[in-house]
């Protein structure tokens, strides 16, 4: 999948997070129709984002990119994205979790994170990361 597409999903599935249940069976079956690898990094995407928003206050995340320094490794339902990067408020900030999912890919068995520096604006582009 190409990045623009990997983006555009992204976005749409963080801002979907907080959605009624009609909404969210229409996640799920835009999700299966996705390849796994793909489905498993959207889904750990969201929960991402979901928690830092609920955790950190101050951050109100919209975006987050998996493999913005680093290409996330996938071992059958276990996603290590050490290199991701979380948008919150115009700022990108580095993050790197730790994702387990379901064999269908859609619920999350495990998940943790860290969160780290803001990154500096002068480097977005070369890592995928819009204003």
């Amino acid at each position: 999948m190409n990045i623009p597409t990997r983006l555009t999903l992204c976005v749409a599935l963080v801002a979907t997070l907080e959605c009624a249940p009609a909404t969210a069976k229409t996640i799920q079956q835009q999700l299966l129709s996705l390849d796994p690898q793909t489905r498993i990094e959207q889904r750990c995407n969201g929960r991402a984002a979901g928690l830092i928003g609920r955790e950190h206050s101050a951050f109100k995340p919209d975006e987050v990119v998996a493999y913005a320094f680093a290409e996330p490794a996938l071992k059958g339902n276990a996603l290590q994205a050490s290199g991701a990067a979380i948008r919150s408020r115009g700022h990108w900030y580095h993050l790197s979790y730790a994702c387990r999912v379901t064999s269908d890919g859609l619920g999350i068995e495990t998940f943790s994170y860290k969160l780290g520096a803001e990154v500096p604006r002068a480097i977005w582009a070369e890592h995928y990361l819009v204003p």
